[in-house]
């Protein structure tokens, strides 16, 4: 298997590395004790499961050598769904013949470390939380809002996972009676917000196929068509917001992906869409931002997931 990005960055020891597994790329990252990203490695997702595993040991070997004195821990970052106490990685749509992989014992028997398993939407929350957009917040949402639409929880401080560890899967949420199919529903606000969702609005009212990419980059055109499936996508944005300000009282909504390279396309339609829908006392104390950390979200991703594992785990 071809490596398609190999970057050093520093000299420093390494002590984690952050696994982040997606569909189409995982990407493997070596950081230091400062926090400074020492190397990086990434790779098609493509193939058997082992193969990309063993990939995965590989790069982590090349990052941080053969022998893993100062390694602390390994975070792992990869779509649901998951169980993240017992590290296993379960059947997600967007890696097939993934069926109960033991993906942390895996890693950690190779490596000697502790290793930690969240989903993508934890783990971006976790970052932004650390590092990002949420810094010196106790109460905070995370939205994906890119293939898919789901949320990470910090709450009261922490992150908060559930009773089945499927606290967040907001896009299952049905805002509509009838709208575009997302997360197995029509109508479901991942069928309004999501990179798929953007799609089908635009290929029911043209006929075309289209990415949210594309969709997005007409709309700011002035693509009539283009325009109202953005603000049709943005209205139930700020709709389906609105709901969880209610339930949970955060102090920001951190949204990444479509809307952190969209913001000027989206912000004013949910704006006001939340402020129509949301509890005038709750919305006041809540703010609305894009995700600061950008394209390299995922890295610190991973980071952040190896971190609150050793947190929680009191090592």
């Amino acid at each position: 298997m071809t490596v398609s990005d190999s970057r050093p960055q520093t000299t420093g020891v390494v002590k984690y590395i952050g696994v982040d597994i997606g569909g189409t790329k995982t990407a493997v990252s070596a950081w230091t004790s400062d926090e400074e990203l020492a190397g990086k490695q990434s790779f098609p997702t493509a193939g058997d499961h082992k193969e990309i595993l063993d990939r995965i040991v590989l790069s982590m070997e090349e990052l941080a050598g053969a022998v893993p004195s100062c390694l602390k821990a390994i975070g792992v970052s990869c779509g649901g769904p998951l169980d993240s106490r017992n590290g296993l990685i379960l059947s997600p749509p967007n890696l097939p013949g993934w069926d109960g992989v033991p993906i942390t014992k895996f890693l950690a028997d190779r490596r000697g470390v502790p290793c930690f398993l969240e989903n993508d939407a934890n783990a971006c929350a976790l970052a932004e939380w650390y590092w990002g957009a949420g810094r010196a917040y106790r109460n905070l949402v995370f939205l994906t809002f890119g293939t898919g639409l789901g949320a990470g929880l910090i709450l009261d401080g922490r992150l908060y996972r559930g009773t089945c560890n499927l606290a967040g899967e907001v896009g299952h949420i049905r805002l509509a009676e009838d709208g575009p199919k997302g997360y197995g529903k029509h109508g479901s606000w991942e069928g309004f917000c999501s990179g798929g969702g953007i799609s089908r609005m635009y290929r029911d009212h043209t006929g075309r196929t289209a990415s949210a990419k594309l969709v997005c980059s007409l709309a700011r055109e002035g693509d009539a068509v283009a325009r109202d499936v953005i603000e049709r996508s943005a209205d139930y944005l700020g709709r389906g917001i609105a709901l969880l300000v209610d339930i949970l009282n955060p102090e920001v909504v951190i949204i990444g992906s479509i809307y952190g390279r969209e913001e000027v396309l989206f912000r004013n339609r949910l704006m006001e869409a939340m402020e129509r829908e949301v509890l005038p006392s709750s919305g006041r104390v809540c703010t609305v931002v894009p995700a600061l950390l950008g394209e390299e979200l995922g890295d610190w991703a991973a980071l952040g997931v190896a971190m609150d594992g050793l947190k929680r785990s009191g090592a």
